[in-house]
């Protein structure tokens, strides 16, 4: 009582909404039984929770769209933060093309090793994950799998690659936006946080476009295959040399800490000024107005880690 609820959401529920045929198919016959019985309970639940929220934020337009399908409600949109200051531009690069993340199923590493394959490009892939061993059986001589790497080591992949290849639908994905650090460009799936992080075209990019003056920060393909990512590789390697390092870094510079934190500043404040907050006055201190911070990550199913901080101003 007495205090205004922030809820920053990096996504509703999925298991329970957009994603509950995808994870229904992944259970035993037990545990989709189970699921089945007790969602609609589980989602009534979230919905009637998500309504208790004062605020939302969500961390890109992809996740607010959600938040007002799923819960009826209307969200600011504040994007995560991005270290990118480590990002550095490389004097060249060299020719391999980059993957980065953990190895699970809905990244879709499997696309980006059978569209590197079909062309014959070397692909390196840093990360690890349940996928590992099949991946590595499947495709044993096409692709270098490096593991989990040290940060210094990742930096240097970065600052060094061809591009890199991202072929998952996130509701954000960092990864892009740390590659754009350093520079180098990205072929990413047009869905999702991509086509927020990524300033990209479909097409080969014309010749109007003269490198100095290019926006562009990457390369995009509409269906999540290897067929059509390997043209994507190809429309990229025809135009680029349009790609400039140094509007790209620009470019994932917006999205840096300092700006998320600025951003954050400014939207808590304009609510605790807000004339509808007289409502929240605290009690213990009358004309002052206390903020509770929620952060929930509903990513695991039967889980929902919650994290709150309580601001006075």
């Amino acid at each position: 009582p007495g205090s205004t609820h922030i809820c920053y959401c990096h996504s509703p529920m999925r298991y329970l909404w957009d994603g509950y045929s995808a994870y229904l198919r992944g259970m035993s016959p037990l545990g989709k039984a189970v699921f089945g019985l007790t969602s609609h309970y589980v989602r009534n639940w979230d919905y009637s929770a998500a309504q208790r929220v004062d605020h939302f934020i969500a961390n890109s337009n992809y996740v607010s769209g959600r938040i007002r399908k799923y819960y009826r409600r209307e969200s600011a949109v504040i994007h995560p933060p991005i270290n990118t200051s480590q990002g550095f531009l490389a004097d060249s690069h060299e020719d391999y093309y980059l993957a980065v993340g953990r190895l699970v199923p809905y990244k879709r590493t499997d696309i980006l090793i059978e569209a590197c394959h079909q062309l014959g490009r070397k692909l390196v892939i840093a990360g690890d994950g349940p996928e590992l061993k099949r991946l590595k059986k499947t495709y044993p001589q096409s692709v270098l799998f490096l593991g989990e790497v040290h940060e210094s080591q990742l930096r240097n992949l970065y600052a060094h690659c061809r591009a890199l290849l991202f072929a998952a639908d996130e509701d954000f994905g960092m990864v892009p936006l740390e590659a754009q650090s350093y520079g180098r460009p990205v072929i990413a799936f047009g869905k999702g946080g991509s086509l927020e992080t990524v300033v990209g075209s479909y097409d080969p990019i014309g010749q109007r476009f003269m490198a100095e003056d290019c926006a562009f920060t990457g390369m995009f393909f509409r269906e999540q295959t290897a067929n059509c990512l390997a043209e994507a590789i190809l429309s990229f390697e025809s135009c680029e040399e349009v790609f400039v390092p140094r509007h790209i870094q620009s470019h994932a510079r917006k999205f840096d800490t300092s700006v998320f934190l600025d951003r954050m500043r400014a939207y808590i404040s304009s609510v605790l000024t807000a004339p509808s907050d007289a409502e929240n006055s605290d009690p213990l201190e009358p004309g002052k107005s206390s903020l509770e911070v929620f952060t929930p990550e509903m990513v695991k199913a039967n889980q929902i880690l919650q994290c709150s901080s309580c601001i006075a101003e």
